[in-house]
C-alpha cells in the first residue's frame, strides 16, 4: 500500500484563513476608530479602492436592473389585465350598439318602404319562431285587439314575408312564404309572366306554372300580382334564381334570418260588381246620342242628313 506524502495544503489553508480573519478584524477595528486621522485614511482608501471595484459592482447593478424590470413587468401585466377587462366591457357595449343600430335600420326601412298609399299597416314584434321541420311560421305580438284580420300580408323592411294565418286576442301567427302550404300568385318583371310562388320548406321557394319559362331570367324582379285577392299587387317578393336542381326559384327579398319587426298590411277586398248595368245609371232614358235640334229651321236642315244617313246604313 503506497504511503501518502506530507500534506502541505491544510496548514497553508489554515494560515490563510487566520490571516484573513486578522485582516478583517483589524479593518473592522480601524473602521470603528473615531479619529480625524483615521477618517482621512479611510477616505483615501475608499477613493483609491472603490473605482477599481466597478467590475465587482456590475452583478449588483444587473440584479438591481432585473428587479426593476420585473417590477415594471408586473405593473404592465396589471395594466394589461385592466385593459382586457375594459375591452370586454367595450365589446359588450359595442354588441348592444350594433343590435340597436340593426333594429333602428330595420325600423327605418319599414318607414321608407314604398307600398300602395291606400294600404295602412300595423307594426309588430316577432316574439318567437314557432316553426318546425314541417311548418314555417312566426308569432307576432299584435292580434285582434289591434284590428288584425286573417289573410293580411306581412312585410319586413325589405320585402314580403308571409300572411296572417291565425289571430288571437294579443298575438297572431304568420305563415312564411317558405311554408309548404303557402301559394302566392306573383308576376315576374319585366316580362310580365304570371307564376305561382310555392313554398317547399327551403330557403328558395319554387316558381311554378310559368307560361313561358324562356322569358324568365335569373335576376328578374318578382312582385305579387294581386290575382285572386290574396295579396295586394306590387309587393316585392324577391328575385329569380336557378336552383341546383335546375328549377326556377325565388331568392326572397326579406331577411328571414333576422325577423324582428314585421309590418302587417291592412288590405280590404275590392268591391265586387254584381250588376254590370248598374254601374252607370242615366236619368234620361230617351234616345242616347247627339241632341236633336229644337228649332223648325234646324229640324228641316237636319232631316235630309238623317234620311241620307239612314239610307246609307
Amino acid at each position: 500500500m503506497a504511503s501518502k506524502g506530507p500534506d502541505f495544503v491544510t496548514p497553508i489553508r489554515r494560515v490563510l484563513i487566520a490571516l484573513l480573519a486578522i485582516v478583517l478584524i483589524a479593518l473592522f477595528l480601524f473602521w470603528r476608530i473615531d479619529s480625524p486621522r483615521a477618517e482621512r485614511m479611510r477616505t483615501a482608501m475608499i477613493d483609491r479602492a472603490v473605482p477599481s471595484f466597478e467590475w465587482a459592482l456590475a452583478p449588483v447593478t444587473q440584479v438591481s436592473q432585473m428587479i426593476s424590470g420585473f417590477q415594471s413587468y408586473a405593473r404592465i401585466y396589471q395594466q394589461n389585465q385592466e385593459l382586457r377587462r375594459e375591452l370586454q366591457k367595450m365589446q359588450a357595449w359595442k354588441e348592444a350598439a350594433v343590435q340597436l343600430e340593426q333594429e333602428n335600420s330595420k325600423l327605418l326601412a319599414l318607414n321608407n318602404v314604398r307600398i300602395d298609399p291606400t294600404l295602412t299597416s300595423v307594426t309588430g314584434v316577432v316574439m318567437v319562431d314557432s316553426g318546425s321541420a314541417f311548418r314555417q311560421s312566426v308569432l307576432l305580438n299584435v292580434g285582434s285587439r289591434d284590428g288584425i284580420i286573417e289573410g293580411w300580408a306581412t312585410m319586413d323592411g325589405l320585402g314580403l314575408v308571409g300572411r296572417i294565418a291565425g289571430v288571437g286576442q294579443r298575438t297572431s301567427r304568420v305563415v312564411l312564404l317558405t311554408d309548404p302550404s303557402s301559394r302566392i300568385p306573383v308576376t315576374v318583371q319585366p316580362s310580365g309572366e304570371r307564376a305561382l310562388l310555392t313554398g317547399d320548406n327551403t330557403a328558395l321557394p319554387l316558381l311554378d306554372f310559368i307560361e313561358t319559362p324562356d322569358n324568365v331570367r335569373p335576376g328578374d324582379r318578382v312582385v305579387t300580382s294581386g290575382d285572386g285577392g290574396v295579396f295586394p299587387p306590387g309587393l316585392i317578393a324577391g328575385q329569380v334564381v336557378q336552383g341546383s336542381d335546375g328549377r326556377i326559384r325565388l331568392r326572397m327579398a326579406a331577411d328571414y334570418g333576422r325577423l324582428e319587426f314585421l309590418r302587417v298590411l291592412r288590405s280590404h277586398p275590392a268591391e265586387t260588381v254584381v250588376d254590370v248595368g248598374a254601374i252607370i245609371v242615366s236619368d234620361d232614358r230617351s234616345f242616347i246620342g247627339p241632341q236633336m235640334p229644337t228649332s223648325p229651321v234646324d229640324a228641316a236642315q237636319a232631316a235630309p242628313a238623317l234620311s241620307t244617313g239612314t239610307g246609307n246604313d
